[in-house]
């Protein structure tokens, strides 16, 4: 190697605003988590689940105000070919954007097209997202809602072993959370609530329900995701809501 090539600069690979965000975000997540002492929610299922879910949500707002995308968090309903993974597979996406100009194809659309950005997580064994006990204040006079879904053939990325109906949790390109139908007056304050319980594997949460085991009846967590895009980790189980305290051993949520 000579003089002239030793005195050449090297070019390095820096790290993009986008990645220094989510990671940023996903740190601040778990530290938070450990610091409000997440061990309260129920057991190690529930509190794993948790952070992961928590640093998902943190990834996609993150990954929406880096970009200037709408970006979302999915949550597996009923798969097609994969019905053990149902409420508990969960993916990140955002809006689908033009090769040519790397601007979002439909950006004033209500319902637009995504396509993955990660490759998501799958809550732990026996640990389930429940739709019952998650809602969002969706119209005008501040009642609650179901989250909305979508079908997997509006995301652009998901394999057909994962193809099927997906809950949805969106942001704008501000990190706002956002009503991905965009006619109900979005308020903000969705809240995402995973528990433990037992289902058949074999069959689609449809037809078998997770369901409230002996072990798993004080076994639930999540969080609120507020107007602004950030979560607040609920301290105790009764603050999922008082659908909550209606819960019975065989109870399905």
């Amino acid at each position: 190697m000579n003089l002239e090539t030793q005195l050449q600069p090297r070019h390095r690979r820096a790290f993009t605003l986008v990645e220094m965000l989510v990671v940023i975000a996903i740190m601040s997540v778990l530290m938070t988590a450990g610091a409000i002492g997440l061990g309260n929610l129920g057991g190690k299922g529930v509190t794993s689940g948790v952070a992961t879910a928590e640093a998902l949500f943190a990834e996609a707002r993150a990954t929406a105000v880096g970009r200037s995308l709408r970006s979302c968090v999915l949550v597996a309903k009923t798969l097609n070919n994969a019905p053990a993974d149902d409420l508990r597979r969960i993916l990140v996406a955002t809006e689908e954007v033009d090769a040519t100009t790397g601007q979002a194809k439909d950006p004033t659309g209500i319902s637009p097209s995504w396509e993955l950005s990660s490759r998501g997580a799958l809550l732990p064994d026996q640990t389930f997202f429940s739709a019952k006990l998650s809602n969002k204040t969706g119209n005008e006079k501040g009642s609650s809602v179901s989250i909305d879904t979508i079908q997997s053939t509006k995301i652009k990325g998901v394999k057909s072993s994962y193809e099927g109906e997906y809950y949805i949790y969106v942001f704008n390109s501000q990190g706002l959370a956002a009503d991905p139908l965009g006619a109900r007056g979005f308020e903000g304050g969705s809240s995402f609530v995973i528990g433990s319980g037992a289902r058949a594997a074999s069959k689609s949460s449809k037809d078998a329900p997770p369901k409230v085991t002996a072990s798993g009846k004080k076994d639930f967590g999540g969080f609120i995701v507020w107007k602004n895009g950030l979560t607040s980790v609920f301290r105790n189980p009764d603050q999922t809501g008082s659908a909550f305290n209606s819960l019975k051993v065989g109870s399905e949520f």
